[in-house]
């Protein structure tokens, strides 16, 4: 399925100079990355994290691209000695960091400016818009002309950005932001159209094009399998408790996003229930007054389109171990990232020598 979208989204740009950066933070697993890069996908970073994990699958710096509105210094060291392809930058003040960081190594960063473009955009939750007036994302629009001046006369920083300033424009990121159908009701993006929308409006610029998908490349691709433990009913509602929760799949309860719940082997029969997991919290769920299967105790559930911000949102909370990950490739399929243990949980906490000593 990860083919089949890189393949349809590569397809509707036609004859555009465009690369895709898949957005590393949607799904960060190194055999998921190696995979992109095998079919020619640069990447999309917003942490020395991100960048560390990218090379360990194979890519060079320059198929990578440093976003984020937090770099720290030693994320900015790394990158340059990386040789990074940009540095999606946010801020004037990061600006002014980043070409000290450069003098102090070196080097020279390539430097692009994400100008927000502050526009309203209709999503299911507040906390998925990053392009509207007053985000922490990107440079105000009205203040991108004179940061591009100040981007123009640091030494250590190379010019990308900036017609009106005379400089030299080269790369032209687009961002991300293509959806995937989570329910069937949702309506499928049409990529044809978007292809032909961003070449009409800079297929003649000469640009080099930069789009950053992310849960469109991988999110479909993903399900997330629990087991219910528990039926109960409680204050005239139904209650499916399965071993599954926000720590496994946060989505649900962090952006009330609606993730399909089906019956591994489905028992013909239905009912109204709230899809919960074992958390020590009044949020965690899955799913609130759904129609479902009516599964009991040791049926498996299959929740659809955890492939983007599943896991890499995953945590430790209650002292719960992380799930493994199996990718699933035909016929074959391959461990990728190992169940943890309770020794996992403590692997890395140091008793104080004072303490030890009493």
């Amino acid at each position: 399925m990860i083919r089949a979208q890189y393949d349809q989204l590569k397809s509707a740009m036609g004859k555009l100079d465009v690369r895709l950066h898949y957005s590393v933070k949607a799904n960060s697993s190194i055999a998921i990355l190696a995979l992109l890069r095998e079919l020619g996908a640069g990447l999309d970073i917003v942490s020395g994290g991100e960048l560390f994990r990218s090379l360990k699958a194979g890519y060079t710096g320059k198929d990578i691209v440093f976003s984020g509105v937090g770099k720290t210094e030693r994320e900015m060291e790394e990158a340059l000695r990386a040789n990074v392809l940009l540095f999606n930058v946010e801020s004037e003040q990061e600006l002014h960091v980043l070409d000290a960081v450069a003098k102090r190594v070196g080097a020279k960063a390539p430097v692009a400016l994400r100008v927000n473009p502050e526009v309203l955009v209709d999503t299911p939750h507040p906390y998925t818009r990053t392009g509207e007036k007053g985000m922490k994302f990107g440079i105000p629009f009205d203040e991108a002309l004179s940061v591009g001046k100040v981007a123009a006369s640091f030494p250590n920083l190379r010019r990308e950005i900036e017609r009106e300033t005379k400089v030299r424009l080269e790369y032209l990121d687009i961002g991300g932001g293509l959806a995937v159908t989570y329910d069937a009701s949702d309506r499928a993006v049409d990529v044809k159209q978007f292809g032909q929308v961003i070449s009409a409006l800079v297929g003649g610029a000469g640009l080099k094009i930069i789009l950053e998908p992310g849960r469109f490349l991988v999110g479909n691709a993903g399900v997330l399998l629990t087991r219910v433990l528990y039926r109960k009913r409680s204050g005239g509602k139904e209650f499916i408790i399965t071993d599954a929760g926000m720590t496994d799949l946060l989505r649900p309860s962090h952006y009330n996003a609606f993730h399909r719940i089906e019956a591994v082997n489905p028992t013909g029969r239905t009912t109204v229930a709230d899809v919960v997991g074992p958390i020590c919290e009044s949020g965690d769920f899955l799913a609130l007054d759904r129609q479902i299967d009516d599964a009991q105790p040791g049926d498996l559930l299959a929740v659809q389109s955890t492939g983007a911000y599943g896991f890499v949102m995953a945590s430790n909370y209650n002292s719960r171990p992380r799930p493994a990950e199996v990718l699933v490739d035909g016929d074959k399929f391959a461990v990728i990232t190992k169940r943890e243990s309770y020794d996992d949980l403590v692997h890395n906490e140091i008793p104080p020598a004072w303490r030890s000593a009493q």
